[in-house]
């Protein structure tokens, strides 16, 4: 019979699951040497976020099929070190999810009618009816930044509760917004027509301190605004002074740049802001949730079924790992690469396989494509099974073709995505069986190399203009490491693809669209 390890507290649903199938030891608070010798006589492990599978772990659990983490985050787990080796890493997407979106909704109603403050006041023996005089949601408009599974629990919740919805999320498509009454708009207009405004999206680069002193002061005074998503993305100082100045009448937060929080001037706001330990998750049902979803998980791999929420490759053998891991690269870099050309809001992925790549099972390829082309929309939360859900929840239209024929390359990759930018294709081959090489944009022959920081421009092919767009950047002092133009035919339209070390300063992009003979410009950072 298997065995399973259960390192950190794990409902007792979860256990009586797993029972089913396997020997369970339940062994906490365990040391990583102590796990380490333990591992080689289990076949799966299951853990919450006190147990550290680092690569050690993973290299000494030799019978090991499946790592299960009952929760959403997988930062604990050496996810590399476990897919090099085959080993199915499993979470609980969604788990919480209707936990995190009631205690937004809670947020909501409970800052609109003061009850943590007024709770207070009655306990210290006041009778201040006056002073907690609260605001209705009932026909107000709630702003929904982010449509993932929470953002649209909470949107359809609100909706039922009579309130009108705007929505902001560059990656869904607006069929989809519409199925859930939202009306999708830019983020300008969210947070100027906006009574409510609830955060449901990832901390990126692009969303850190997306909520700043200047987007706090587009916001109607009477405007209130909960996070309940990931701390960082308000910029808690400036909410504090734009609460203190009465630039909108309230917040509630549950996530915090730093956690615990500490000295803030958060605390200070008095009842115009609701403040909770990030309890977002913290539901008996949620914690039972996620334990007989990972158990069964688990279960399921034990006896020789699919996983259904694997956060790397399931179900391939190592060796069939090997062969296809130079594809998926080359997949996931293609799908990255025309996500960013194509624009935010993908409505159609056509994929088109060809030569000896269409001979290849073109599932977990198609699939890796998906991947790259979400992945600056979703960061950690798309993976290679949920990557056709999440572009089936956004609208997004798929379409493979393969081609076994081969003309001058013996496999190549064609993607072509049409997004808030237009449509764009990109085809990409690999050389000596490794390395990624980009041979056509939008039907330009090329032959590049992709690298990090990238610029490309449309232009007519004209005397002049390559040293204009070099001299520009120069005065920038963006550094350029090489460079390619692509043409059909002689004085007609040219591509010309910039690699460059760094991304390119603010502004530099629209003096480049200036310049005469330019018809468009954009980067791409993979």
């Amino acid at each position: 019979m298997p065995k399973v390890l259960v390192s950190d507290p794990i409902d007792q649903a979860g256990l009586d699951i797993l029972s089913q199938v396997a020997s369970v030891d339940v062994k906490t608070k365990l040391s990583l040497e102590e796990l380490i010798a333990l591992i080689p006589e289990y076949d799966a492990l299951m853990i919450r976020s006190g147990t550290k599978v680092t690569q050690a772990v993973i290299e000494a659990g030799e019978k090991l099929q499946i790592i299960g983490r009952a929760g959403v985050g997988v930062d604990n787990v050496d996810v590399t070190a476990a897919t090099r080796r085959g080993i199915v890493v499993v979470n609980s997407p969604e788990g919480n999810t209707i936990a995190a979106a009631e205690h937004a909704l809670a947020m909501m109603l409970s800052m609109s009618r003061y009850i943590p403050a007024a709770n207070q006041s009655v306990k210290a023996g006041e009778w201040d009816r006056k002073a907690y005089t609260g605001v209705e949601v009932y026909k107000k408009t709630l702003g929904v930044v982010g449509l993932g599974k929470i953002g649209s629990h909470v949107a359809t919740v609100a909706r039922a509760m009579g309130m009108n919805l705007l929505a902001f999320d560059p990656f869904i498509s607006s069929d989809r917004a519409e199925e859930l009454g939202c009306r999708l708009v830019e983020m300008d207009l969210l947070l100027r027509e906006s009574d409510y405004i609830t955060l449901h999206i990832p901390k990126t680069s692009e969303t850190t301190h997306l909520i700043n002193a200047e987007a706090l002061a587009k916001m109607k005074p009477t405007a209130r605004i909960v996070n309940c998503a990931r701390g960082g993305i308000i910029d808690e100082a400036a909410l504090a002074q734009a609460l203190a100045d009465g630039v909108i009448a309230g917040a509630a937060l549950d996530v915090y740049e730093q956690e615990p929080l500490g000295e803030s001037a958060l605390r200070s706001q008095g009842k115009a802001i609701v403040l909770t330990p990030h309890l977002g998750a913290s539901t008996a049902e949620a914690q039972v949730n996620v334990a007989v979803d990972v158990a069964e998980q688990i279960r399921d791999v034990l006896i020789g079924l699919p996983a259904r929420s694997a956060v790397n490759i399931p179900g391939l053998r190592p060796d069939v790992l090997e062969k296809l891991r130079p594809y998926l690269r080359l997949a996931e870099t293609l799908g990255n690469f025309v996500g960013q050309l194509a624009g935010g809001r993908i409505e159609a992925l056509d994929i088109r396989l060809q030569g000896e790549l269409a001979q290849n099972d073109t599932k977990p390829i198609v699939i890796a494509a998906l991947k790259g082309l979400l992945s600056n929309a979703l960061q950690e939360r798309v993976n290679y099974v949920n990557a056709s859900i999440e572009a089936k929840e956004r609208g997004i239209r798929v379409v493979e073709t393969r081609d076994t024929s081969a003309e001058d390359y013996t496999g190549s990759l064609y993607l072509s995505a049409t997004g808030s930018l237009g449509q764009h294709s990109v085809t990409g081959v690999l050389l000596g069986g490794s390395e990624v090489r980009i041979i056509d944009m939008d039907n330009f022959p090329i032959n590049v190399p992709p690298t990090k920081y990238m610029l490309f421009t449309l232009h007519r092919d004209m005397p002049g203009i390559i040293g204009k767009i070099g001299s520009l950047l120069g005065s920038f002092n963006v550094n350029i490491a090489s460079m390619q133009v692509g043409r059909k035919i002689v004085r007609g339209d040219a591509v010309m693809v910039l690699s460059i070390d760094d991304p390119l300063p603010d502004g530099i992009l629209s003096e480049i669209k200036k310049e005469p003979g330019i018809r468009d410009a954009y980067t791409v950072a993979l």
